[in-house]
């Protein structure tokens, strides 16, 4: 239960009303009555609550969650007043019933003490909210692990597959599926994040990243696509969340692909851009300096003008089935940035997307490193707490010609420093582990061996200091994506 850990009760309960689990927090409230994963609801329950646990649990199945204020037996004789919130729990059979029990110790104090008791209503209130956001991060983080394996594989075999062969099709499906998954995946961090404001600043090549996310549409399936490509040869630095920032540019070249038809054509470019005065582009709004602008354009069906100036909204969308959430998402990550987008369309003409993002006249050179020249003979050691990531890695990895170790936890890659003799010229590590994380690991590994290379695989935000010290690799991520990030980081310059 991923509620073990937690300092509130929380307790699992079947459909027949029988507690079937719980955790440390309410056994040390309810003692022998929830010990042992077999009692029953009815031995917490009072007559306060009105009707019976089966009757409640039906209320709670009809709108599958509730929450209520409730009074239990908790050791002894004594009878507790919590603020309870109670969910469905949807297994293949069966549903069940988790109980999370906030309790509210200002409900039995005297009436003159009413702030106190706003107080401890407003503090249930923030345990339930912190509850379901502790839940969010660590669905997020075990869905991009499972997600990172699926791309992994998926893409390692996609590679190695002929263009007509009868499965391309299908992996391709996996590949898509997995991509669209990860977007859910990143939205859910972004949502619960700890650090919402805390931008991870990335110096990157803005046009290899660019041109990664047009390759996720480069299948047989967009065959028929032409692509134009037109870079700026010595494009200005721009500081951005990779992640995110890719995570935009899909999204529009996902419309664009949609609204094109099977001879449809796609341009993408970029240019340096310098405004002396404050500019305006429909909903970008410029003030003066250095800008990077990006432009995807696409001959597609066009936007109507009715609802081109309501692209941007959230909820908002013209598609059956769809959330609505895309361009909003895309113009929150952008003016995040500093930035600005806009969008210009006609009816049967097409659309055009620009963003634009502040930048600096400095160049960062594009490092564009061949498929074919992805091989190495380097010994790279690969730390994460799942075994399946591992598994990936090492397969990816092997089938590159690199020497590969794997470790499951901090302690045991920092034994396997020891023990090596020979050299571990490369440390790819999970950033979140329990005991000691990714971020521990790194500092004993630069006393231990300061001519190791660190590359770090988070899903999660990570902090400005963090980013200027230390090379990303942003879960999930494809078999191409782990072979090009431990070839750039075996052939970057040694500081």
């Amino acid at each position: 239960m991923v509620l073990d850990a937690a300092t509130w009760p929380a307790f699992l309960v079947d459909g027949s009303a029988r507690v079937v689990r719980s955790n440390a927090a309410a056994a040390e409230v309810f003692g022998p009555k929830i010990e042992g994963g077999s009692s029953l609801l009815s031995a917490l329950w009072t007559n306060e609550n009105g009707g019976d646990p089966v009757a409640f649990l039906e209320k709670v199945r009809a709108v599958r969650g509730l929450n209520a204020p409730l009074k239990l037996r908790g050791k002894g004789i004594t009878i507790l007043p919590f603020n309870a919130s109670v969910c469905t729990v949807q297994d293949v059979t069966e549903t069940s019933y988790l109980f999370q029990l906030f309790p509210v110790a200002a409900a039995i104090a005297p009436r003159s003490e009413g702030k106190s008791q706003s107080v401890e209503i407003n503090l249930a209130q923030k345990q339930k909210l912190d509850c379901a956001l502790q839940l969010t991060r660590t669905v997020a983080l075990d869905f991009n692990n499972t997600l990172t394996a699926i791309l992994g594989h998926a893409t390692h075999v996609l590679a190695s597959t002929e263009l007509d062969h009868p499965w391309r099709r299908s992996l391709t499906e996996i590949e898509k599926a997995a991509e669209h998954a990860a977007e859910v995946a990143n939205q859910l961090a972004a949502f619960s994040s700890e650090q919402k404001d805390a931008l991870a600043q990335s110096t990157g090549n803005i046009n290899q990243l660019l041109r990664r996310s047009v390759e996720l549409f480069q299948t047989p399936q967009h065959n028929a696509i032409a692509w134009s490509l037109q870079f700026e040869n010595r494009v200005y630095t721009v500081n951005h969340d990779e992640a995110k920032m890719q995570q935009a540019f899909v999204k529009i070249l996902e419309n664009a692909v949609q609204a094109i038809n099977a001879n449809g054509r796609i341009s993408v470019t970029t240019r340096n851009l310098e405004l002396s005065a404050p500019t305006q582009d429909r909903t970008a709004h410029l003030i003066p300096g250095t800008y990077v602008c990006i432009e995807i354009t696409d001959n597609g069906c066009g936007i109507e003008p009715a609802v081109l100036p309501r692209v941007f909204e959230p909820f908002f969308t013209t598609k059956y089935g769809h959330r609505g959430l895309g361009l909003a998402w895309v113009y929150g990550i952008v003016t995040n940035h500093g930035g600005g987008v806009a969008i210009s369309s006609q009816m049967g003409q097409g659309a055009s997307v620009r963003i634009y993002l502040p930048a600096t006249r400095k160049v960062v050179e594009e490092r564009v490193i061949p498929d074919d020249q992805l091989e190495g003979r380097e010994t790279v050691l690969v730390v994460d707490d799942e075994e399946m990531v591992l598994t990936m890695s090492e397969m990816v990895l092997k089938s590159r010609g690199y020497r590969v170790l794997l470790a499951n936890s901090g302690e045991l890659a920092l034994k396997i420093f020891h023990d090596t003799k020979s050299l571990i010229d490369l440390l790819v590590t999970d950033m979140v582990m329990p005991k000691m994380n990714g971020r521990e690991l790194v500092e004993k590994v630069r006393v231990l061996s300061p001519a190791t290379r660190i590359v770090c695989a988070t899903a999660c935000n990570r902090s400005v200091s963090m980013e200027r010290q230390l090379d990303f690799l942003t879960k999930p991520f494809t078999a191409q994506q782990l072979l090009h990030k431990v070839k750039e980081s075996m052939s970057a310059p040694t500081a």
